[in-house]
């Protein structure tokens, strides 16, 4: 368990970032993070998941000039969906935004995602990102239609666009849900599971600037069927009893 700042107020909202050799863009992403949610109550949890570069040096470096920054590390590689669970873990806010680590994602649609996710009732606990106009291949955007079409289909989540990195949850909706490798693509299915509600918006999509993905066609293909069927027999599984009270 990550070791919580001492003697600080907890801030409303942590943005939890997993971030696995982005020495190039990690720290202009957290630069543009601070300006995003400047004069609200946050912090910025990156997540090194045991980079090979100098990616955590270069974060923690930035922590005079960003005070709001602090900086996890795996001692093991462990994948983002892990990263973004220990991000989770640690946070102090109530509410978190994911983003992914690479700077696709831009920070300045992270506000109106946790205005929108405030606004709404309590059982509302996600509010994610559909990226319009991405930024990608055409190879990647074909396999990535398809795979959010068949996902659509299957599990009924009402979800375009899981594949979006930025989203903004109730941090005690998410430690309800079971985790596995790759839930962070499942998240919308999963809090419908617990009875929750979900919605979402459109946000921007940005080229890629430094490094390179982590992820292959192929390789999200291969995981996805079987990730699929297990989140299917967790559906089957769920028994929701619509409400608890106190006698």
């Amino acid at each position: 368990m990550a070791r919580k700042p001492a003697n600080t107020p907890a801030p409303d909202i942590s943005v939890v970032v997993p971030v696995f050799d982005e020495e190039g863009a990690a720290p202009a992403l957290a630069r543009e993070i601070a300006a995003a949610f400047k004069g609200r109550s946050f912090e910025i949890v990156f997540v090194d998941d045991a980079s090979r570069d100098g990616t955590r040096g270069a974060l923690k470096a930035l922590q005079a000039e960003i005070p709001q920054l602090r900086v996890l590390g795996h001692a093991k590689n462990s994948g983002q969906s892990r990263a973004i669970r220990t991000g989770v873990l640690g946070a102090r806010g109530a509410v978190v935004v994911t983003l992914d680590g690479d700077g696709q994602n831009d920070p300045a649609d992270g506000p109106k995602l946790v205005d929108a996710l405030l606004a709404g009732p309590p059982s509302l606990a996600l509010v994610g990102g559909e990226r319009v106009k991405r930024q990608d291949s055409q190879a990647k955007k074909v396999a990535s239609r398809i795979g959010n079409g068949v996902r659509k289909r299957l599990l009924k989540d009402t979800a375009n666009d899981t594949g979006c990195g930025l989203k903004a949850f109730r941090r005690e909706a998410f430690l309800r849900l079971p985790y596995f490798d790759h839930i962070h693509r499942y998240l919308p299915a999963l809090m419908l599971r617990e009875g929750y509600q979900t919605a979402f918006l459109p946000v921007a999509h940005r080229h890629r600037q430094t490094g390179v993905s982590k992820y292959t066609n192929l390789g999200r293909l291969w995981v996805s069927l079987s990730d699929l069927m297990g989140v299917m027999w967790l559906q089957s599984r769920a028994r929701n009893p619509a409400g608890v009270d106190e006698a």
